[in-house]
């Protein structure tokens, strides 16, 4: 039994898709043996009725398939429909692995044929660059200043469990090994075998979480991404581009700064989560630097095997000799090897340096008792001993190896592997500070001042040298939970490095005051000192989320410049301020255009303030995996920023759910890493002097779209009264809750309220039931209702789509939601609003909407059909929709069953599996 043998094929096969066609018919005929095995032949005839149905209903919109899909679904036994599920989303995470095989499968191909380097390059930026006329000391001069850091999230965490995660690195592997090595008969017949027993494992895997994740299972989550792929694949990334530099600028010397780290939020994220505690930081730290110390200190010991270099026989320097001399290995076997002795010597101060911090055990025993490196430098330095003897004595390739790679990974990752950043919402910080000032009777009611007045009495606070913290007063448990964060911190950073903790970021920012209270409650853990010189610890970083929020963004820091004391901060942080813009709140406030929209004036507006006050802006992004989220390619993305928006520096953050399918493979993760660096120089460099920048006519086309689309979306989503139920009974937002996939709580609070659904689970939900709302509404109905007040509107927005960047992107992005949306299947969605009258009202609203944005789009673009000009996605998804498009008629009859007030465990571990199978089927959905 094969599950490929009952796929759609409609999408033209290619010679070049061939291999990934025949991984995937190996992948399913492997799994449809595996059901058959376990659960028995029947499930297949089951399986095979469905799809056929599923099919026909998709592709006709065959009302008598309808009829007989309903009538399958509501007869299938319990166990049966389980079993129906389980081997649908296998199938899909199945097909995920293969494609991305495939894809590095293709730039391997590129590669071995000398095809011209690709969009998202190194290469072909530096090319660019050189055309350009960039020299290599502007080129420098760039990098010098430069930060590229892509940031991990915990929330909504990767839906599938690690170990299911586990069981696919596996099926890669051998999937990569039947690619790239010429297997003997008997060799392909083992590969084989083994997928047979990875399948296996996986089909007799429990699919999903029986409980919530806590912080610290986030946190190994996130750590089990560097031992996969950044230990290697970061710093042969800089290895590279070093190696590039060198020949793209022959004649220079290129020693790159640690310009490119991966960061985390994981462990210090406490918006919303309070099972984020000073302890649990302490403990994701510690956590984070054990992994650091077990990579450094595995590869110390593998360079003692691969240096056993006898001073007989080669020279050695001075200093190599000295460090030599001081090792405690006096074994007689390797008096005459220096660079072992070395090496020995290196573990033992290593693995104290862990004993130390951590009190952790070193995996290998160290040779001698050796005193704790202080700082990472120190480590640096000594490794480096070892390179410039190895160069200078004719033995430069090795050098170049693992003692190279090893130098640059811990320059970049220290003793604590990734700096973790601080947040709180803003809020939360009042209170707390309102606390502080009502019980030293500084002010008694803190909440009741308007904004200047609170401005003035914090800049005192932050100016005078008394502390409002007590060690001898009784402070309710939120304040005490705060300020033991901050003295946690400072704790901290003295212990592993100021890089542990860099960032406190405020989410809810909409003032001043805001960013005060964060420099008062500094201060009160001693991470600020006032004086004439102030000096901070840390940056302070405002969160600008809605869409009133980003409006106001330059105004706030124009505001904040204007303060002397705050000024003076920024200049103890080196006249460098970062701001944070939220992409997915900002979504859900105003829709998918206006978000889009509203974010770009408000870069432009900071980079013009920022610029006036001589101050350099760095900009966090905080997109999402979906488009709804901010999602979509990161290249596309970042060139699409206004000009000077980027200026060699930026940080991205990297979404739970989007991370395996980024980094679980080290080939893509290292592709993804060089997208981040190819771009952001070559916006940073080429982006001032582009041709493309966008005229007038254009903002104010954009500005009066964006009117027009928040006018409906806000209409839908806010004005409309029932749409709340009708949000919640369509979706399965009440069971994701339940999915224990993050251990974050989905709602901020116990209101049923849009406003407090936390943007995740809300993005989530649309596009489980394939409607993906938060990625088009409000577009179609703009457009036509602008078309109708200007005869010239077409061909402008023609040209927009042309000529401006920024549009393009927009709507490529668009585009992708569209593809994967279906009304066919979101209107038995919709069969699940008890109220008739609503469920027939809202869904014929957002269906002509859906009609009205696709009809716009495809007049905009050009194209006959959506995805027309992206041919790759547009065979996946084809392929996908059969099996996804199931598990949606499957994940509707369990919602039927389950709301109708059957509680059958195996009818809501079937729910919760079709979620996991459906957001992998989309991939990008979260």
């Amino acid at each position: 039994m094969s599950l490929l043998d009952s796929m759609d094929t409609t999408a033209t096969e290619t010679d070049k898709d061939l291999p990934l066609r025949e991984d995937i018919r190996l992948l399913g005929r492997i799994l449809g043996d595996t059901v058959g095995q376990q659960e028995g032949g029947e499930v297949f005839d089951v399986v095979e009725r469905i799809r056929q149905n599923s099919v026909r209903f998709a592709r006709d919109l065959d009302e008598g398939a309808r009829a007989e899909l309903e009538k399958i679904l509501a007869e299938l036994p319990r166990d049966t429909m389980l079993a129906v599920i389980r081997s649908f989303t296998y199938f899909l995470h199945l097909a995920n692995i293969a494609e991305d095989e495939h894809h590095v499968r293709r730039r391997r191909a590129h590669e071995m044929i000398g095809s011209p380097a690709r969009d998202g390059s190194l290469e072909l930026a530096l090319t660019r660059l050189q055309a350009a006329g960039v020299s290599g000391e502007g080129l420098r001069a760039c990098l010098e200043q430069a930060l590229i850091s892509p940031v991990l999230t915990a929330h909504p965490t990767e839906v599938s469990r690690k170990s299911i995660l586990f069981c696919q690195h596996e099926v890669r592997g051998l999937l990569d090994d039947r690619d790239r090595q010429r297997l003997t008969p008997g060799e392909l017949a083992d590969n084989e075998v083994a997928l047979r027993r990875a399948v296996l494992t996986l089909w007799r895997t429990r699919m999903v979480r029986s409980t919530r994740l806590a912080v610290i299972d986030e946190v190994k989550n996130g750590i089990s991404y560097f031992d996969e792929t950044f230990f290697v694949e970061l710093p042969r990334l800089y290895c590279q581009f070093e190696d590039q530099l060198r020949q793209a600028f022959p004649g220079q010397r290129w020693a790159l700064p640690n310009f490119f780290r991966v960061g985390s939020w994981i462990g210090g994220d406490r918006d919303g989560n309070p099972f984020v505690t000073a302890e649990v930081l302490r403990e994701s730290v510690r956590r984070q630097s054990i992994a650091a110390f077990d990579f450094y200190l595995g590869e110390i010991h593998a360079l003692g095997r691969e240096l056993p270099l006898s001073h007989t026989l080669v020279d050695v320097s001075e200093a190599l000799a000295a460090l030599a001399e001081a090792s405690p290995d006096s074994a007689p076997q390797r008096l005459d090897e220096p660079y072992r002795r070395a090496l020995t010597g290196i573990y033992a101060r290593l693995a104290a340096t862990s004993s130390t911090l951590d009190q952790h055990e070193s995996p290998e025993h160290a040779v001698g008792v050796a005193d704790a490196y202080a700082t990472p430098e120190e480590i640096v330095a000594d490794l480096q001993v070892l390179v410039d003897s190895l160069i200078a004595n004719g033995a430069e390739l090795i050098a170049a190896g693992r003692l190279r790679s090893l130098v640059r990974a811990i320059g970049v990752f220290g003793f604590h592997l990734a700096p973790i950043d601080l947040r709180q919402n803003s809020e939360v910080h009042a209170r707390t500070v309102g606390e502080l000032l009502a019980r030293t009777q500084r002010c008694a009611d803190y909440s009741a001042l308007d904004e200047p007045a609170r401005i003035a009495l914090l800049s005192d606070e932050i100016a005078s040298p008394r502390p409002l913290y007590s060690p001898y007063i009784d402070y309710s448990p939120e304040t005490r939970g705060e300020l033991a964060i901050f003295f946690a911190a400072r704790e901290l950073r003295q212990r592993y490095g100021a890089t542990a903790l860099p960032n406190c970021i405020i989410s809810k920012t909409d003032g001043v005051s805001d960013l005060l209270e964060v420099a008062l409650l500094l201060k009160e853990a001693g991470l600020l000192v006032p004086g004439e010189a102030p000096q901070l610890a840390l940056n302070i970083i405002p969160l600008f989320e809605t869409i009133d929020d980003l409006q106001r963004a330059p105004a706030v820091m124009q505001q904040l410049f204007a303060l002397p004391a705050y000024r003076a901060l920024v200049a103890a942080r080196g006249d460098e301020h970062e701001v944070m813009l939220g992409y997915s709140d900002s979504n859900k406030d105003g829709g998918f255009l206006t978000s889009g929209w509203e974010l770009y004036k408000a870069e432009i507006g900071l980079t013009a303030t920022f610029a006036e006050h001589a101050i350099r802006l760095r900009l966090f992004h905080g997109r999402g995996g979906s488009v709804g989220r901010g999602g979509g390619p990161s290249y596309d993305a970042i060139l699409a920023q206004p000009p000077g928006a980027v200026a060699g520096q930026i940080r991205i953050t990297e979404q739970g759910e989007v991370i395996a399918s980024k980094y679980a493979n080290p080939e893509v993760g290292r592709r993804n890493l060089e997208i981040l660096a190819a771009a952001t120089l070559e916006e940073t460099l080429l982006g001032i002097d582009r041709d493309d920048l966008p005229t007038a006519a254009f903002h104010q086309a954009m500005e009066e779209l964006s009117t027009l689309a928040f006018q409906a979306y806000r209409q839908l989503v806010y004005e409309t009264p029932g749409f709340t139920r009708y949000f919640r009974e369509s979706t399965p937002i009440l069971e994701i809750a339940t999915l224990n996939i993050g251990s974050r709580p989905a709602a901020r609070t116990a209101s049923d309220r849009i406003e407090d659904l936390r943007a995740i689970p809300w993005v989530f939900s649309w596009a489980q039931c394939r409607l993906m709302l938060p990625g088009w509404y409000g577009f179609g109905s703009a457009v036509k209702r602008w078309r109708a007040q200007r005869p010239d509107a077409l061909p402008l927005l023609q040209e927009m789509h042309r000529d401006w960047p920024f549009f393009r992107t927009l709507l490529s992005n668009m585009d992708m939601v569209l593809a994967k949306s279906d009304l066919a299947i979101a209107s038995r969605y919709a069969e699940l609003v008890s109220d008739a009258e609503l469920r027939s009202s809202i869904f014929a609203r957002i269906s002509e909407e859906w009609q009205a944005t696709r009809e716009a789009l495809l007049a905009i673009n050009g194209q006959d059909e959506l995805l027309a000009d992206n041919p790759l996605l547009q065979r996946s998804m084809r392929n996908r929709f059969p099996y996804i498009d199931l598990l949606n008629h499957l994940q509707v009859e369990l919602l039927h069953r389950l709301r109708a007030g059957d509680d059958d465990i195996r009818l809501k571990r079937g729910s919760l599996i079709t979620i996991n199978g459906i957001a992998a089927g989309l991939r990008n959905s979260g």
